[in-house]
């Protein structure tokens, strides 16, 4: 089963590893973490400000992921979000697409929001697969917008909205807990 917890600052030492990881670097469009030190730094601001808000993906109750929102104290109740799956045992198995269903309930239910968006590198299929699974839409097309590893990168903004996600949700839940991802 597939859930999400609250990022805690025990939580560091996996995030640490994973966003070191080629395969999850590799869709990021920031560098990954070069120290410990600065990585803690960057937790420690995290839970501190009220605009942004992470959890943990976990799978079987290990963690497998991270998801994040960011913008969250904006009046327009709109925020970025970001996720990956840390864990390469957790990738290829549905766990993305439980933790964005899981992590869109939060953000619409839980948190008031109107709208989530994210900028996505163009060139990640499964990435766009997966949000246009879950009812995103594309909203814009950025050129040579996020440099990574010396290239300038092509990135897709893509967004959903509260009353789309309640359009679609009943169906991606149960599709979800059909197949044991998620609790019904």
């Amino acid at each position: 089963m597939i859930d999400l917890r609250d990022l805690v600052r025990e939580d560091g030492q996996h995030l640490f590893a994973w966003r070191r990881e080629p395969e999850v670097n590799r869709w990021m469009s920031d560098q990954p973490p070069e120290t410990e030190a600065g990585h803690f730094a960057w937790i420690e601001g995290l839970l501190s400000d009220p605009d942004r808000r992470g959890w943990i993906v976990t799978h079987n109750g290990a963690p497998a992921g991270f998801l994040m929102l960011s913008g969250l104290t904006n009046c327009n109740r709109r925020a970025e979000w970001g996720w990956y799956i840390g864990d390469p045992d957790a990738r290829g198995r549905g766990v993305g697409r439980a933790a964005q269903a899981l992590g869109l309930d939060k953000a619409f239910d839980g948190l008031g929001l109107e709208k989530i968006w994210a900028e996505v590198f163009a060139d990640n299929e499964a990435a766009l697969k997966a949000h246009a699974t879950a009812g995103f839409r594309r909203e814009g097309y950025l050129r040579a917008h996020a440099l990574k590893d010396g290239v300038f990168r092509d990135v897709v903004l893509v967004a959903i909205l509260t009353e789309e996600w309640r359009a679609r949700r009943e169906a991606v839940r149960k599709s979800l807990a059909g197949s044991n991802l998620i609790a019904a």
